[in-house]
């Protein structure tokens, strides 16, 4: 007989919570103007994952730029191209859905958001060259650090899944400027490097983003009976 009493360790939603989270998540990166800040934070683990990608196959960074527009640029040298080059979309996708992950559980959620914190104010000493991109950073450390001062844990807990699955949607939307922009961006880099036509990168990230999505939905769905 299944027990249907929730779990006090978990913050994993019902479906309901989920497709409200979803759509809350998707009217946000819709939204003129508001959703550019949060455009941020797709736009930095897309480009802190250009970054870990540098370093695994052996380069550096040398600086990440950030702008208000929701672009970035990460700078490296060495490394594997192809793979640094690929990296940056997929890479995002698997932080939101790492993220919403994280939020499932309840217990965790501060140390979440202080990893996430720390990992912003290590890249903003290591890597941020210029005044916008320090400020950039800046407000997303205090996003992540700051409700560490209160205690409602439901409430960040499902703050931090809305945020998760807007760097999902974000991953998901921002490859597809790239078949109206010939010549430019990571999958016409991608392109020289490996002869493989740029389409067929961004049709490679779009659906890796939605297998994050489904992920995302599968970590629902195993859970249908608690209430997140």
């Amino acid at each position: 007989m299944h027990d249907a009493r929730p779990n006090k360790l978990s913050a994993i939603p019902s479906k309901g919570r989920f497709f409200l989270e979803l759509l809350f998540a998707f009217l946000i990166t819709k939204l003129p103007f508001i959703s550019i800040p949060f455009k941020w934070f797709e736009s930095y683990f897309h480009e802190i994952s250009h970054g870990i990608a540098a370093i695994l196959s052996g380069g550096i960074v040398t600086k990440i730029q950030l702008f208000p527009n929701g672009a970035g640029l990460c700078f490296t040298q060495g490394g594997f191209a192809p793979l640094i080059t690929f990296s940056g979309y997929p890479g995002a996708a698997l932080w939101g859905y790492m993220i919403f992950l994280l939020a499932t559980w309840r217990a965790g959620i501060r140390f979440t958001l202080g990893i996430l914190g720390i990992t912003v104010i290590g890249s903003l000493i290591l890597w941020a060259r210029d005044l916008l991109t320090i400020g950039i950073l800046i407000s997303l450390a205090v996003v992540f650090l700051l409700p560490l001062k209160f205690d409602h844990n439901a409430l960040l807990n499902s703050l931090l899944r809305v945020m998760g699955l807007m760097i999902v949607l974000n991953a998901m939307a921002s490859p597809t400027v790239l078949f109206r922009v010939v010549g430019q961006g990571d999958a016409a880099k991608l392109s020289q490097l490996t002869w493989i036509p740029a389409w067929f990168w961004v049709i490679m990230w779009l659906i890796f983003s939605c297998f994050m999505l489904w992920m995302c939905w599968k970590r629902v769905d195993d859970k249908k009976l608690q209430i997140g």
